[in-house]
C-alpha cells in the first residue's frame, strides 16, 4: 500500500529544501505525514560563506560531501527521514552536478560562464524526468512541490529542476498517477512590506556585530520571480520557525545571520546569503496550485487555501 498524504519536494541543491519550502516540509513531518526531498545535484559549486570553511570553494567533490553532511542535519530539523538524490541509481560514479550561477544583480541570478562537464542544465529533461519519476512511482504522493517557472530567482539549476518535475509529473500520468503540484511563491506586497521592516532597530539590535557587512534590501527594486500577487495556499511559519531557522543554521556554508525575529508585523526572522543581502523570513510561506486539488491538503494544521 503506497503511504497516505505523501509529498515529494524537488530541490536543486542542499539548502533549497529550507529556503523555499522549509515549512511545508515541518509541517506535514509533524502532522504524521510522509515527506520525501529529492535533490539535483550536491551544490558542489556554491559560493562558501565564512573564513571557517572558506577551503572548501572550488574544491567540487570536498564541498559536495560537506553539503551532503549539512543537508543530512537540516532535514533532521525538519522532521524529514526520507531523502534522495536524483542521479541515485544511475550508472556508478555518475552525477549530475551544480551548473553554478552568477549574481546578475540583487537577489537575481542568471547562467555561470562556465559549465562543468555533467552539469545538471546539461542534462536532457526525459533524462532527469525518468530518474524522477521512477521516484514518484515509488512514493506515489499525492502532492508535489517545487519552483515556480523562473526557479524563484533565476538560478538556473533551479529552472531545470522546474522543468524536469513538471516532465516527471507528465510521465507517471501514464500510471495513473495524478499529485497535485505546488510551486513555492510569496506575495509581492508581503515582500516588500518585510523589506521595509528590515531596516528597523530590531533588526540591528538581533544582529549586532554582524549587522555591518550585510546589506538592506532595497524595498522599491525589483523582487525576485518567487514574487506574485495572489497565492493559492499559505503554511503558517510561527508554529514550525524554530525547526526552519535550525535547519538554516545547518547549512552553514550558504547561509548566514539567522535570528528569530518578534514584534514585528510580516517579518518573524531574517538571515542572509552569499550575496551578503539580508533577507526576510515571513509569517507565511506561499504556494500556487499548477495543477491537481486542493482537497488533497486538508487535515494538515497549519496549511490552509487562501480565500
Amino acid at each position: 500500500m503506497a503511504p497516505v498524504g505523501g509529498l515529494v519536494a524537488v530541490h536543486a541543491h542542499p539548502d533549497d529544501e529550507t529556503l523555499s519550502t522549509g515549512a511545508l516540509l515541518a509541517t506535514w513531518a509533524r502532522a504524521g505525514r510522509p515527506v520525501t526531498v529529492v535533490t539535483c545535484t550536491r551544490g558542489e559549486r556554491g559560493e562558501v560563506i565564512g573564513e571557517a570553511l572558506a577551503h572548501l570553494e572550488g574544491d567540487g567533490p570536498a564541498l559536495a560531501a560537506h553539503r551532503e553532511s549539512e543537508l543530512a542535519a537540516a532535514l533532521s530539523s525538519l522532521g524529514v527521514a526520507d531523502h534522495v538524490y536524483l542521479d541515485s541509481g544511475g550508472p556508478a560514479g555518475e552525477r549530475f552536478e551544480d551548473s553554478g550561477m552568477a549574481w546578475l544583480g540583487t537577489g537575481r541570478a542568471g547562467t555561470a560562464v562556465d559549465l562543468p562537464d555533467r552539469a545538471f542544465v546539461g542534462v536532457p529533461v526525459d533524462e532527469a524526468a525518468a530518474r524522477l519519476a521512477d521516484v514518484l512511482r515509488a512514493r506515489q504522493p499525492d502532492v508535489v512541490v517545487t519552483y515556480e517557472p523562473d526557479g524563484g530567482y533565476g538560478h538556473p539549476d533551479h529552472v531545470h529542476a522546474h522543468r524536469v518535475t513538471l516532465r516527471a509529473v507528465e510521465l507517471v500520468a501514464a500510471d495513473d498517477l495524478h499529485p497535485t503540484v505546488l510551486w513555492a511563491a510569496q506575495r509581492g506586497a508581503h515582500l516588500r512590506a518585510a523589506y521595509r521592516a528590515l531596516a528597523g532597530g530590531s533588526v540591528t539590535l538581533a544582529l549586532g556585530d554582524e549587522r555591518g557587512d550585510l546589506t538592506l534590501p532595497d524595498p522599491d527594486g525589483p523582487l525576485p520571480s518567487v514574487a506574485v500577487d495572489t497565492l493559492d495556499l499559505a503554511v503558517d511559519v510561527l508554529p514550525v520557525r524554530a525547526a526552519v531557522l535550525d535547519a538554516m543554521r545547518a547549512h552553514a556554508t550558504q547561509v548566514r545571520a539567522v535570528r528569530a525575529l518578534d514584534g514585528t508585523p510580516g517579518l518573524i526572522g531574517c538571515y542572509a546569503l552569499s550575496n551578503d543581502v539580508l533577507a526576510p523570513v515571513l509569517p507565511v510561506e506561499g504556494y500556487r496550485v499548477a495543477a491537481g486539488r486542493v482537497d488533497v491538503l486538508a487535515g494538515v494544521p497549519g496549511v490552509r487555501p487562501v480565500a
